[in-house]
């Protein structure tokens, strides 16, 4: 591994491969989400005005199956880069769990949206909310109700603080996909992004994606192979670092 000591910037992306070790159902595996239900029927904007009370089912007992998951080694790990990393540092995940922020990591976007948030359509105000939702629930805000919605990105929505993400992605020294299968845009194309304007680029999965804009790819459980990875991010090694 490259020595990263004086690497002016980094910007994690994280995927459902992270969560699953925590118990965290992903969506296109076998076994995932989207082999149970149906996207057209619980994830796009045409289905939540077909039937809100269908969706906010699916996202419910979504939302109520977090509070027994924790987060894991991989998590912790990333907590620990953020606090202890001298340079920039931004953690962008597709994940609407809650896990990262709960092992402390702080400098997160959530891309897609985060499952204990919900918003509100008229007054386009968001709140925490760790409760079921409803066509009956009340926004905090503007006191009105039949506007709230789970506050995360649906099939057709354009994901949130895009031009945020390629401005860091832009910046970095250092890229580090971790977790995802690579193959959902706009998030698939954020290694050639940063790439393209000279970061490193490292992919960490539990099998590897095989695409060829990684420089490093590093194949296992994230939970053994991240924590390994910030280690040697902290303590370096015996190359200087230098952009690709």
């Amino acid at each position: 591994m490259t020595n990263l000591a004086g690497c002016p910037s980094i910007v994690i992306l994280t995927g459902a491969g992270i969560s699953a070790e925590s118990g965290v159902a992903t969506f296109r595996d076998k076994d995932g989400l989207w082999s149970k239900v149906r996207i057209e029927d619980v994830a796009t904007p045409e289905a939540f005005l077909r039937d809100p009370a269908g969706v906010h089912a699916f996202y419910n007992a979504r939302r109520r199956g977090l509070g027994a998951i924790q987060p894991n080694a991989a998590h912790q790990a990333l907590a620990r880069l953020e606090r202890d990393f001298d340079g920039d540092f931004l953690l962008v995940t597709q994940n609407i769990d809650h896990l990262h922020e709960a092992a402390g990591s702080r400098a997160v976007l959530h891309m897609h949206g985060e499952l204990q948030k919900a918003l509100c359509v008229l007054c386009d105000r968001r709140s925490d909310w760790i409760d079921d939702l409803s066509v009956e629930s009340c926004c905090p805000h503007c006191n009105t109700a039949g506007g709230m919605r789970p506050d995360v990105v649906w099939f057709g929505e354009m994901p949130y603080r895009m031009e945020e993400i390629y401005e860091r992605l832009a910046d970095c020294a250092l890229f580090v996909s971790i977790g995802t299968s690579g193959t959902v845009y706009p998030a698939a194309g954020f290694a050639d992004e940063a790439r393209h304007c000279g970061a490193l680029t490292v992919e960490i999965n539990l099998e590897p994606t095989g695409a060829a804009l990684f420089h490093e790819t590093r194949a296992g459980p994230a939970t053994s192979l991240v924590p390994a990875f910030v280690d040697e991010i902290l303590s370096g090694s015996d190359r200087p670092f230098k952009k690709a």
